[in-house]
């Protein structure tokens, strides 16, 4: 087995959660799970702690703020409440305007169902990314992550590595070639190898981690 190989083995194997795992998210192509997730992404790409973002899309599941309507017809106030409660507090007023705004647009444009915007797209992935920012709040980071964990189930869309995923491959001495990337990974799905290698981006003990134990 060469080095890369067992280095993505240990990363993959110790630190191989996809986000909307740790989010509780039962990842499917239905629309309440991709909506979650878009929430998630959306949370995700702000400049605060992975942890919290998290945490906050739990709260809002909790709240009942599960699905594109709910969302819509959930006050301000509520909205702020929920992140409040996931300690989302820096950007909790500016996120619960946009969560409302995203959920608005996702129902009249796509009734509510991101397979919609999908099937708009018709298996164009930079046409995808795209159309996902056209979401109030959702940048190129929040399209990037996405993309990053829907591609377990919208297989057109892997391998998505992106910048933030090489930049993990980079901190391990691995190569930033996806297609080489994926050949080290073998068997494991571009969805968890792309979480692992983020955690590896935002986590130097990650790294550090995988290379000790692969060594």
């Amino acid at each position: 087995m060469s080095d890369g190989k067992r280095v993505v083995r240990e990363l993959v194997r110790a630190h191989g959660q996809t986000f909307a795992e740790e989010a509780g998210i039962p990842l499917r192509n239905t629309p309440q799970p991709l909506y979650r997730l878009l929430v998630l992404a959306h949370l995700l790409s702000a400049r605060i702690r992975g942890s919290i973002a998290v945490d906050t899309a739990r709260a809002l599941y909790d709240a009942g703020l599960r699905d594109p309507r709910r969302m819509a017809d959930a006050s301000w106030q509520e909205r702020v409440d929920a992140l409040g409660r996931g300690g989302y507090r820096r950007y909790d007023e500016r996120t619960a305007t946009q969560l409302g705004d995203t959920a608005a647009l996702l129902t009249d444009r796509w009734g509510g169902d991101l397979r919609r915007l999908r099937k708009e797209a018709d298996g164009d992935v930079p046409e995808l990314r795209r159309l996902l920012r056209e979401f109030p709040g959702m940048g190129p980071a929040g399209a990037d992550i996405f993309l990053r964990e829907a591609q377990r189930v919208w297989p057109e869309v892997a391998p998505y590595l992106d910048g933030k995923a090489l930049s993990g491959a980079e901190r391990l001495g691995l190569t930033k070639d996806p297609d080489r990337l994926t050949a080290l990974a073998g068997n494991t799905e571009p969805a968890v190898l792309a979480a692992a290698l983020v955690r590896a981006s935002l986590d130097k003990e990650v790294a550090e981690d995988s290379l000790r134990r692969a060594a």
